[in-house]
């Protein structure tokens, strides 16, 4: 530009560049962009700052530790008695037996160490089976419609209708008839098989309204315009963007099934022995409760301990997934 003062051409020195729009003051510095995050990058970072979530996710570290490498907690046998025969029956605790002793004299800190692992087991099979089958079953109805949608859905009210403690008794005394003889994984498999065929429906329900919703969409739109086959638009559209409200469902799961196979042990129609669950601690320590109260509040705390877990783990999940939570 010119100086009318002096009528020079006086030239301004050029602007500096700002930093790029959604980068930080470091990523303009060195050229980089911050990479967008996706739908769990989001939850993930939300996540971390949740104390709610990191004292769940502690819990639940420690009990899949009990359930995978008990031997780091105790030395003890969980069949075996403390003592010769039964010289250490019903003794309260100890530095022996830190939880005390049941009435064949075996440690029952042990037993509560080793029962972690049937409960784990079959609490995450079962959600696993669950999830698997309803979620199967929800994407074919929402995506089908129709006859197909019609028929699936009146077959899950079928089994929706059915009380759980009612059908499971059914279920687990027909295939296994209380008295016969079977291995702990025979009825740990017939605990999960009842626990996955009647609860399989909801998880049915969460998938196919989310399916329903989806589709509708208009990136399903655009995939089909282009010549999208069924099977890629299920899953590589549908399911990713469908999954979360199931995820969310799964980690409530996981504490009810726990619950559930506690439930089911101490009416005497789940776990049995020889298996060693929580629920069965609890359903031999009911006629002792005057002389060994300890017998029941070990395993009650941890079992409750365990489900309040997954069902805070489950709601910090949930949050962290709908943006309307925030």
């Amino acid at each position: 530009m010119s100086d009318p003062t002096s009528g020079s051409l006086v030239t301004s020195p050029p602007e500096q560049p700002g930093p790029v729009a959604g980068t930080s003051p470091a990523g303009a510095l060195t050229g980089k962009q911050d990479k967008p995050r996706g739908l769990f990058g989001d939850a993930w970072y939300d996540l971390r700052r949740k104390p709610l979530f990191w004292i769940s996710a502690a819990f639940i570290t420690l009990f899949i530790l009990m359930a995978a490498f008990p031997f780091l907690f105790t030395t003890a046998s969980p069949t075996l008695p403390v003592g010769s025969g039964l010289s250490r029956s019903l003794e309260g605790p100890s530095g022996d037996a830190w939880f005390g002793t049941d009435i064949q004299g075996r440690d029952i800190f042990a037993r509560t160490i080793y029962g972690a692992r049937a409960s784990i087991i079959v609490a995450v099979s079962a959600t696993l089976g669950t999830v698997l089958l309803g979620a199967a079953v929800g994407v074919l109805a929402g995506f089908r419609g129709g006859w197909v949608d019609a028929l699936l859905s009146r077959l899950a009210d079928v089994f929706f209708g059915i009380p759980f403690v009612l059908g499971a008794i059914v279920i687990l005394f027909t295939f296994n008839p209380r008295g016969a003889g079977s291995n702990e994984w025979k009825i740990m498999g017939l605990v999960i098989l009842a626990l996955c065929l009647l609860v399989w429906p909801v998880a049915m329900r969460i998938m196919r309204s989310s399916v329903l919703a989806a589709k509708q969409s208009d990136y399903v739109v655009a995939a089909r315009a282009l010549g999208a086959s069924n099977t890629r638009i299920i899953f590589k559209h549908l399911i990713p963007n469908c999954l979360a409200p199931v995820l969310v469902y799964a980690t409530i799961l996981i504490g009810a099934y726990i619950g559930a196979e506690a439930t089911l042990s101490f009416l005497g129609v789940g776990l049995q022995s020889p298996v060693v669950s929580w629920g069965v601690m609890i359903s031999d320590s009911q006629n002792y409760l005057r002389v060994a109260w300890y017998w029941l509040l070990f395993p009650s705390a941890f079992l409750i301990t365990a489900v309040l877990s997954f069902v805070m783990l489950g709601e910090a999940v949930r949050e962290a997934l709908d943006p309307k939570l925030r």
